[in-house]
């Protein structure tokens, strides 16, 4: 009997991991080599920041306060919310990134080589979730160097918003990637990932949910962005998490799951 033309199961794992890390390492050089686009992302949730400290600081704390708040408070409570952002801003670079390599037929070469099929798209999540953690930490820096404190949290909590970081920047890159693969070109995946950035805009990242209008509360509450931000607030601060923890994993684990199905399906379709 012949022998199997196919690799063994740990030849063909192995394959997979050592092709992964090459995309990966690929994926890494293309941000050293092209930062602007990363740093123009990351800009908007530090403008952000800045602008909601000390142009609306004042009045923001005032009204999440009840008037006897000052700026710091807000500070506290805006800073979870702006490090969600950061990672619904950094992805946007990730559908773009994929949209360019489909638009100029990178990975269609890649599909004629000796590439693992998976190691393409695994190597640009694992990027663009290393990317989201450092864009987190850089804007957790700034928020630090104005005045954001974490006293209270212990350290298995730090652990916990570490994890609920990853898992959030995991499902929005999945999610990043099916647009970048399902857009012509760079710019209609840059315009397709914009609620990335949007959707914290209409959360509970600048005001609480249950101050808004009663038609719009709705938007707010039932969207990704709240629970996880949420979450991630009362794990830094000690606020009450309640259902929100679990909502949180829900959706993180449920995009995560679909932007992986939906960005395999689109690229098992022949090339452009």
């Amino acid at each position: 009997m012949n022998s199997t033309p196919y690799p063994a199961r740990p030849a063909r794992i192995s394959l997979a991991v050592r092709d992964s890390s090459t995309m990966l390492r690929r994926n890494l050089l293309h941000v050293r080599r092209y930062p602007s686009l990363t740093l123009n992302l990351l800009l908007t949730p530090v403008m952000l920041l800045l602008l909601f400290v000390y142009v609306f600081g004042e009045v923001m704390s005032a009204g999440i306060g009840g008037g006897g708040a000052d700026r710091s408070d807000y500070i506290a409570y805006l800073v979870p919310g702006l490090l969600l952002m950061t990672i619904g801003s950094t992805t946007i670079g990730t559908a773009v990134s994929v949209s360019m390599d489909m638009a100029e037929g990178i990975i269609a070469r890649f599909r004629t080589m000796a590439v693992h099929r998976g190691a393409v798209l695994i190597g640009h999540v694992v990027g663009s979730v290393l990317q989201s953690v450092v864009s987190v930490a850089l804007v957790g820096a700034v928020a630090v160097a104005i005045g954001f404190r974490s006293t209270d949290a212990t350290a298995l909590e730090w652990l916990a918003a570490f994890g609920l970081v990853a898992l959030f920047a995991l499902a929005l890159t999945w999610i990043a990637v099916g647009m970048g693969l399902s857009s012509p070109n760079a710019e209609a995946a840059s315009n397709s990932a914009m609620p990335l950035i949007l959707l914290p805009l209409v959360s509970s990242a600048f005001i609480p949910a249950d101050t808004m209008p009663g038609w719009f509360r709705p938007v707010a509450e039932y969207q990704p962005f709240t629970p996880a931000i949420e979450t991630l607030r009362g794990l830094l601060l000690g606020t009450g998490i309640g259902h929100n923890g679990w909502l949180a994993v829900a959706w993180c684990l449920g995009l995560a799951v679909l932007g992986h199905l939906w960005s395999a399906s689109l690229f098992r379709r022949d090339p452009r």
